[in-house]
C-alpha cells in the first residue's frame, strides 16, 4: 500500500489526517461544559460569536436557574437576556433559546430529539449546532442518520482549507466536501478534533508546524517550505495550500495592472 503524503489525493489524506487527530486528542471532546443533551443544546446556541471559555463562565449559574425548557419560558425575555448578556448577541440568543424550549415542549415532550431532521427544525438550531449535539450525545445515531453531517465552525473552515480538503469558504460547501472525503464513522468526531487542533497547534497566523502531528500531510505546512509565501500574505496565506497562494497573488497582480 502506498504511503499517504501531502501530495496524495484528498480521499487518502483526509481520513489519515482525522485518524491521527483522533489519536492525538483522545477521540475529541466538546469543550463546552454540559451534563445533559438539553444543556449542550443551550450552550451551543450561546457559543455562536462567543468563546467556549466565556460560555462556560455563564452556564453554571444559568443551568442552576433554568433546569429545563419550561424554566426558560417562566421568566420575562428581558431577564433571560440579562443572564446571558456576556455571551454577546444576547437578544437574539434569548429569543432562539425560548423558541427552542417552546418547540421542545410542544413537539418532543421537553426532550431533545436525536434525529438531525428534528433538531434543525428547532428555532435557533442550524446544521452546525445539530451536528455538534448529535455527534457528542449519540455518535452511533449520528453515523446512522442519513441527514447528519459534519459541524463546520470557523476553525473547521480554516483548517479544512489549510489542509487542502476544500477550496470553498462557504460552510455548506465545506461540509459537503468533508463528507465526500471522510468515512461516515469519522463524521461525529472529525470537527471536534479539528477544532482542538486549530486552537492548540494550527493557529491562524502562527501555526506551529514543527509540533503538528499531520505536518507531513499538510500541503500548506510552513515546515514544508512555504513560510516565505505565507509571510508575504501577512499570515493569511498559511490557511491555503501553496497553489491557492500563488493564484491569489496572480489575481492581485491583475487588479493592479
Amino acid at each position: 500500500m502506498t504511503d499517504v503524503t501531502r501530495r496524495s489525493r484528498k480521499g487518502a489524506r483526509g481520513p489519515a489526517i482525522v485518524a491521527r487527530l483522533l489519536d492525538e486528542y483522545d477521540g475529541g471532546v466538546v469543550e463546552l461544559h454540559w451534563s445533559t443533551p438539553f444543556q449542550l443544546l443551550v450552550a451551543t446556541i450561546l457559543s455562536a460569536q462567543s468563546t467556549d471559555r466565556k460560555v462556560n463562565e455563564i452556564t453554571p449559574t444559568l443551568f442552576a436557574k433554568y433546569p429545563g425548557p419550561s424554566d426558560y419560558l417562566a421568566v420575562d425575555e428581558e431577564e433571560l437576556q440579562d443572564d446571558i448578556r456576556q455571551s454577546g448577541f444576547f437578544r437574539q440568543k434569548a429569543k432562539s433559546i425560548r423558541g427552542m424550549c417552546r418547540a421542545l415542549l410542544a413537539e418532543h415532550d421537553g426532550r431533545v430529539p436525536l434525529r438531525m431532521d428534528d433538531l434543525v427544525r428547532l428555532p435557533g438550531v442550524a446544521r452546525k449546532t445539530a451536528n455538534v449535539v448529535l455527534g457528542a450525545v449519540a455518535p452511533e445515531a449520528h453515523v446512522a442518520d442519513p441527514d447528519a453531517g459534519i459541524a463546520v465552525d470557523t476553525h473547521v473552515k480554516r483548517l479544512s482549507r489549510r489542509l487542502g480538503l476544500t477550496r470553498h469558504t462557504d460552510a455548506v460547501r465545506i461540509e459537503r466536501d468533508l463528507m465526500a472525503v471522510l468515512p461516515r464513522e469519522q463524521w461525529p468526531s472529525a470537527s471536534l478534533v479539528i477544532i482542538l487542533h486549530g486552537r492548540r497547534v494550527c493557529e491562524a497566523r502562527r501555526p506551529r508546524c514543527t509540533e503538528c502531528v499531520v505536518e507531513d500531510l499538510c500541503p500548506a505546512s510552513l515546515a514544508a517550505g512555504c513560510a516565505d509565501r505565507a509571510g508575504r500574505a501577512a499570515g493569511l496565506g498559511a490557511s491555503r495550500p501553496p497553489r491557492l497562494i500563488r493564484a491569489g497573488a496572480a489575481a492581485r497582480r491583475r487588479r493592479r495592472s
